[in-house]
């Protein structure tokens, strides 16, 4: 008994010195931007390995460069890491002519997610999502990509046909929250640069952009064929609304079980 005991408070020491770790990561707001900066992209450059990331991607160089890192979060999630410093979604890069269209890299790893699920997604169940300035705990650029909630993919279905052009209000409450929604008639997002829709789409949103959140949702339209749909919400932490998409994404992926 005596024997256990022992083993027990030094399991303990253990699992105690792992979460007090795992505290300390979180409270780092610059841990994303050490591992891809410090760590995944000297990789590559030097031994064309990226680890810890899974990707490194430097094909127009370190200021355009991308990194995909699994989080730790999930069976699946992956995020979406600019290898230049970008701070968030209020960073004025993003706005500039010449900036690397984030979402559509996010878009293109998908796959990374999938090679995790047990069963083939259809395009409606991939997700990709990135915090308001307060509702995120990094200050590194990071796109969320995973499985969306199953209840927030039958919600755009049942309602695709009501999503226009522009951006206008979503009926339903998404995770009891509001949402603007519009519809992106693409298959892909190389030409569609959800930052740009979102300043130019929604009215005062250019300069206030670090107060909102925004959803991408693969969809296939009736009779329009493969597309999206671009959700934007806006925080207001006065109300309890820190303005997280990621709330709209399932980092246990049901809908792959």
């Amino acid at each position: 008994m005596r024997g256990w005991s022992l083993w027990a408070v030094r399991m303990l020491g253990v699992a105690s010195m792992l979460v007090l770790a795992a505290a300390g990561a979180r409270a780092n707001p610059d841990a994303l931007w050490d591992i891809v900066h410090g760590r995944c992209v000297p990789d590559m450059q030097e031994s064309a390995s990226p680890a810890p990331c899974t990707l490194v991607s430097l094909g127009a160089g370190v200021e355009r460069g991308y990194a995909a890192l699994k989080d730790r979060r999930g069976i699946a999630q992956y995020l979406l890491i600019p290898t230049a410093r970008v701070t968030g979604i209020e960073d004025p890069a993003l706005l500039a002519a010449g900036t690397p269209n984030y979402f559509d890299a996010a878009w293109r790893i998908r796959d990374l997610v999938q090679a995790r699920l047990p069963r083939a997604l259809p395009r409606d169940g991939f997700s990709l999502a990135i915090n308001s300035a307060y509702g995120r705990t990094q200050n590194q650029l990071h796109i969320h990509v995973d499985c969306v909630r199953a209840d927030v993919r039958d919600a755009l279905r049942d309602n695709a046909q009501q999503i226009g052009a522009a951006f206008a209000p979503f009926a339903p409450r998404l995770a009891g929250r509001r949402y603007l929604a519009r519809r992106i008639a693409a298959a892909e997002l190389t030409t569609d640069n959800p930052f740009l829709l979102l300043a130019a789409g929604v009215n005062g949103a250019r300069e206030a952009m670090g107060r909102y959140t925004l959803v991408v949702v693969g969809m296939d339209f009736a009779g329009e064929g493969p597309g999206f749909v671009l959700l934007a919400g806006r925080a207001d932490p006065t109300a309890g609304n820190p303005g997280s998409g990621e709330e709209l994404q399932d980092h246990d992926c049901a809908i792959a079980r």
